[in-house]
């Protein structure tokens, strides 16, 4: 009886410990207040979640995950440790004009051609 018990305890240990651990909670970057981000994310305290909130409307939207260590006061270890609780979901595409401006690299000729001088 002892070890029934004894099992049974354990089996209902793993489980809730299973259960916490699949239950992480996500955040949304780009729509997410300052409360939520300090609440959800490892290591973000509030004036952190503050400088996300205010990169973010200076800035607009994060297209990424790694995008959240050009805030000042995160690093790449940071973002590393929240990955799975990061989503940005509601990054808005350029527009087509900054598409096109983007995707065509300007190259500007040579209006003279380069005279090489070897000494």
């Amino acid at each position: 009886m002892k070890i029934l018990s004894t099992l049974l305890s354990s089996l209902v240990l793993f489980f809730a410990l299973a259960g916490s651990a699949l239950a992480s909670e996500t955040v949304n970057i780009n729509t997410a207040d300052a409360a939520t981000l300090e609440r959800v994310l490892v290591n973000i305290g509030p004036a952190k979640a503050q400088a996300i909130v205010d990169y973010r409307k200076a800035n607009g939207a994060f297209r990424s995950p790694e995008q959240l260590a050009m805030v000042k006061g995160i690093g790449l270890k940071t973002v590393e440790k929240n990955r799975d609780r990061i989503s940005v979901g509601g990054a808005r595409p350029l527009a087509p004009a900054a598409q096109q401006a983007s995707a065509k690299p300007v190259v500007k000729a040579a209006t003279k051609p380069v005279q090489v001088v070897r000494r």
